[in-house]
């Protein structure tokens, strides 16, 4: 096979199963609506089941609504009917994928399924198939051919098929006023969880950590403070533990370019007023943009008496992975 062929036909499948999934948007129409109303209205979890390539598309279609606002999880057809029937119960709904709704497996299934009363949602391309037949909504995914030149292996259909999993879980995301942090609760270990979760107190300096001197603190014991802590910086506060300024690296670096006595020059004089603060419950992300957006490496955290609590550093969210 050359190399020309060897192009053309990869286009030719990028081509057949692009009009293929083109064709579905005539199909999300009152039958789709009254899927979703199914999943809405379902007390318990939405059951995936499907055999051969439609379970392979049905694991992730169930791993996408889980993810997404609707509890889900995918069973086999063949081993629900050995003992894993038992993981459906009268409150949960089913999604039975098969693309020629006639797959044995699956339809072993439906007498059980009516005997429980449980609603069922089909997806299948023969919308007079058994399955399609036996389900309250079936939701059609036919496609004109596959991309396979044979008209053979699952192409197309199992691509129409993804699509329209997709379409059922961006639906009901919606319809839930699904947020990005419920996303991010489902996600907890990616980089989206820790970025829409992590705050500043998770992470923050505290307690003994936390460098603090008061106005009246000669320059030269500040920087044993700032040096003994790590933190490049030191807090500023007066006798009742409010906060007043700041004493960096920069503000040392501007002390002795404007030639500032070293021996004799307290916090008073050289402190940094009005620093940059965030609250415990700032979400970790907004510290680290509030850092970037002001060039500074690190943010004092304050509780609402303006009292510093603790000292959070960019290194500090970086090694969190907040990026």
């Amino acid at each position: 096979m050359t190399q020309d062929l060897i192009l053309q036909a990869g286009r030719r499948t990028v081509l057949m199963e692009t009009e293929a999934v083109a064709a579905l948007e005539n199909r999300i129409d009152e039958g789709f609506k009254r899927a979703c109303e199914l999943i809405l209205q379902c007390r318990g979890r939405a059951i995936v089941t499907g055999m051969g390539k439609s379970g392979h598309i049905g694991n992730k279609i169930a791993a996408t609504l889980a993810s997404t606002g609707t509890p889900s999880f995918f069973v086999h057809p063949g081993e629900a009917s050995h003992g894993d029937l038992g993981m459906i119960t009268r409150e949960d709904l089913v999604i039975a994928i098969s693309n020629s709704g006639s797959s044995a497996e699956v339809l072993t299934l439906l007498p059980l399924l009516k005997r429980l009363g449980i609603p069922m949602i089909s997806m299948t391309g023969k919308p007079d198939s058994p399955l399609a037949q036996a389900a309250d909504v079936n939701l059609d995914i036919a496609v004109e051919t596959e991309a396979c030149p044979l008209n053979l292996a699952p192409t197309s259909s199992t691509t129409v098929t993804l699509v329209m999993g997709d379409a059922l879980a961006v639906a009901l995301l919606e319809a839930r006023g699904f947020t990005a942090e419920d996303f991010a609760f489902s996600h907890p270990g990616g980089a989206l969880g820790r970025r829409l979760l992590l705050k500043v107190e998770d992470v923050m300096h505290a307690g003994e950590e936390l460098p603090q001197v008061t106005p009246e603190t000669p320059l030269s014991k500040a920087l044993l403070e700032m040096t003994s802590k790590g933190f490049g910086m030191t807090t500023v506060v007066d006798g009742k533990g409010t906060l007043l300024g700041v004493f960096t690296d920069g503000d040392l670096r501007r002390v002795i370019d404007q030639k500032v006595e070293l021996d004799t020059a307290t916090m008073e004089i050289v402190m940094s007023r009005r620093p940059k603060t965030v609250s415990a419950d700032t979400l970790a992300a907004e510290a680290l943009r509030i850092m970037e957006d002001n060039k500074i490496t690190a943010l004092v955290v304050e509780d609402d008496a303006r009292h510093p609590i603790g000292l959070l550093h960019m290194h500090d969210i970086l090694r969190a992975g907040v990026i």
